[in-house]
């Protein structure tokens, strides 16, 4: 296959290292000055333990990660990947103030809008998506069995920028807010979150890398630092394929034989990865803890809000919206056959 250090004893060996080097490994629970402070996964808790949680003093964090092709040299789930690394900070800073716990939830492997949808291609090998109706309905179905228990406080963390999931999923912390008076928030959602830990690059490094939206030297540096033995050694000869804007990413992508990414991800380190994550960890936190703080959320700019200015991406998001349209009626055709209620 050409990966690097297939034996699971290495992979492993090799995560375990990243992962000290991250700050990511850490017991269950942990204590932060005088009161006890927890990381605890709702996965492995019983209902007693869960009911004895502080609702009012438990930040639940919720992981996403769209399954999108990333190109020749990074893993499907480069976003989830991406995604983890952020909650394990986060939950770390939740257990930093005393008293405090941390809640996690699974990672949800769902997302909208493959960045393959910028050729037109809406079927590619490795992305594979949900509609918007469907993610926003997931999320605003967990926000009301966590509102409804009694939960307060939810950060989504769901790095991905089809203009479709960041409006689904600020409609279920909207929705989350209104109905239950907590605050249910989609991090990555906000301009300081996802503006933060860009690299310095040389004007020539800028020049071949251009627009870095998708698997090119950001996301291939971030991968190298969390799992490198997943990044097709490759990467270090791929041709750069740099766009300016959002149009010149568009016609890349319609060109035969597109090979999934945009970018230099022969530029890529795992240095610069690491330090990336670090600062986008270090700003969500700060902002997750301001919003805790009383904070009005809605003052903060979205990325929903800057993607209207882009008439490129206005075009992308109604071609997945006919997309979507067409799909949605093809299943309730197909209910409707069978005599089953859509």
């Amino acid at each position: 296959m050409g990966f690097l250090d297939r034996k699971e004893v290495t992979v492993a060996r090799t995560r375990v290292i990243q992962a000290l080097i991250a700050g990511v490994l850490f017991t269950q629970t942990a204590v932060s000055g005088s009161a006890a402070a927890q990381i605890v996964r709702l996965a492995e808790l019983n209902t007693r333990q869960i009911r004895a949680l502080d609702k009012g003093k438990t930040i639940v964090l919720i992981p996403g990660g769209i399954l999108e092709q990333h190109g020749p040299f990074l893993p499907s789930f480069t976003d989830g990947y991406r995604n983890e690394a952020t909650t394990e900070a986060l939950a770390r800073a939740v257990v930093a103030r005393p008293g405090w716990t941390a809640l996690i939830l699974p990672t949800i492997p769902l997302g909208v809008g493959g960045a393959n949808e910028l050729g037109g291609h809406f079927s590619f090998a490795g992305t594979y998506v949900v509609r918007s109706t469907t993610l926003r309905a997931v999320f605003a179905d967990l926000a009301s069995e966590l509102g409804e228990q009694g939960f307060k406080w939810i950060f989504v963390v769901h790095l991905h920028g089809a203009p479709a999931q960041h409006r689904a999923l600020d409609d279920a912390g909207d929705y989350f807010h209104d109905t239950y008076g907590g605050r249910m928030v989609h991090l990555y959602g906000l301009m300081p979150v996802l503006a933060a830990g860009a690299a310095n690059v040389s004007p020539a490094e800028a020049a071949a890398n251009g627009l870095d939206m998708h698997a090119g030297r950001a996301e291939t540096s971030d991968i190298l630092f969390i799992r490198p033995d997943l990044v097709d050694p490759n990467y270090r000869t791929a041709a750069p394929l740099g766009g300016r804007t959002w149009d010149d990413l568009v016609r890349i992508a319609h060109e035969p034989g597109w090979p999934g990414y945009f970018g230099a991800p022969n530029q890529a380190t795992a240095a610069e990865g690491q330090a990336r994550i670090a600062q986008r960890s270090r700003v969500a936190a700060d902002i997750m803890w301001r919003i805790v703080d009383g904070e009005d959320v809605a003052k903060i700019p979205r990325w929903t809000g800057m993607m209207a200015s882009s008439e490129a991406i206005q075009k992308i998001d109604q071609a997945e919206a006919a997309h979507e349209r067409a799909r949605e009626a093809r299943f309730a055709s197909w209910l409707l056959q069978r005599g089953k209620n859509p």
